[in-house]
Parts: C-alpha cells; sequence; structure tokens
C-alpha cells in the first residue's frame, strides 16, 4: 500500500514540476486576462462536466465568496449548476448546447470562460467556447493530454502534461488555486492578514 500511495504521489508532483518548467508564462498570461475583466466589471463564467464542473464550481465560489480573506465578492459563474436550465436544453435542444446556450443568455463582450475539460474533447465543452467567441468573451482552456480539440480553438490553454484524469485534475485545482490566490492579492492588496 505505501508503494501505491508513493508512486500515486510522486506522479501528482511530477505533473506540476512540469507545469513550472513549461506553464509557467501561461499561467501569468491566465492571471493577468482574468483580472483585466474582472477590473472592468465583467465576469468568470466556468463550465465542465463531472469532476471539472466540481473544479467550476469550486473556483466560482473562491472568487465570489472569498479565497484567503475576506474582500467584496468577484462577478463568476458555474455554468454547470442550475439543473432546469441544463436539463430544459438537454432535453430540448442537445446535451452538447447547455453551456453555448447559457452563454448566449448570460454572456457578455470582456468577460472570460473558462473551459474546463480533461480530455479536450467534450463537445459541450467546445460548443461553449464557440458560443464565446461570437460574443468576444475570451477563452481559457483547463485540460490535459495534448489538448484535445479544446485548446486550439481557445485564446488561452493551460495543458496538463499528462494523460492521467485524477493527476489533470489535482494540476486544475492547484492551477485554480493559484490563479484564485493572485488576483485575491492584487484587486485587494493590503487585505491579506
Amino acid at each position: 500500500m505505501k508503494v501505491l500511495i508513493e508512486r500515486l504521489l510522486k506522479e501528482s508532483v511530477a505533473v506540476k514540476q512540469d507545469l513550472i518548467q513549461y506553464q509557467l508564462e501561461h499561467i501569468g498570461k491566465v492571471v493577468e486576462v482574468t483580472l483585466k475583466a474582472l477590473k472592468r466589471g465583467n465576469q468568470i463564467l466556468l463550465c465542465g462536466n463531472g469532476g471539472s464542473a466540481a473544479d467550476a464550481q469550486h473556483l466560482a465560489a473562491e472568487f465570489v465568496n472569498r479565497f484567503l480573506f475576506d474582500r467584496p465578492a468577484l462577478a463568476a459563474i458555474a455554468l454547470t449548476t442550475d439543473t432546469s436550465i441544463l436539463t430544459a436544453i438537454g432535453n430540448d435542444s442537445d446535451f452538447s448546447q447547455v453551456f453555448a446556450r447559457q452563454l448566449e443568455a448570460l454572456g457578455r463582450a470582456g468577460d472570460v470562460l473558462y473551459a474546463i475539460s480533461t480530455s479536450g474533447n467534450s463537445a459541450n465543452v467546445i460548443r461553449a467556447v464557440e458560443a464565446a467567441h461570437k460574443r468576444g468573451i475570451e477563452t481559457v482552456a483547463f485540460t490535459g493530454g495534448d489538448g484535445g480539440g479544446l485548446a486550439p480553438i481557445c485564446d488561452l490553454a493551460l495543458i496538463m502534461p499528462s494523460r492521467s484524469t485524477p493527476r489533470i485534475q489535482e494540476a486544475h485545482m492547484t492551477l485554480g488555486h493559484i490563479i484564485c490566490q493572485i488576483v485575491e492579492e492584487e484587486l485587494f492588496p493590503g487585505k491579506a492578514s
């Protein structure tokens, strides 16, 4: 058991070490885009399926409520949370449209979409990016492996250097937390205790 635990922890660490080596510039650009949108009074929209839906909700909560310290709320919406909207669109249209349709209703130019998909091939997340581009919304892919179909169509892509879904999701949350912390500290200097 200890050998397995050690191997899995080392795999997780290795992904994050690769991020340090290859993704620092991209992470910085995502922070900049996020900061600019929030300073303009725009919002962060997030979407994903399964564990990525949970990540979208987690990060939206960190922006809206607080991350490390109390401060004014930041505008963020997880497009994964309204079961009535999701099931209506899935039933009346197609499940591949569940996020795109919400972007048509809620998104506006200058917003930022965090499109989360471990494989980069989730049809509804790809459709969301397409809808975002039509509305002038900047797009950020959180993905893994080779980025799938998602990474090449996004304005910025954070591609986790792994094909293991758990390792990709762990790295997504690490990056999400890094982004939240820097955004919070930049927007509200001196508030941290």
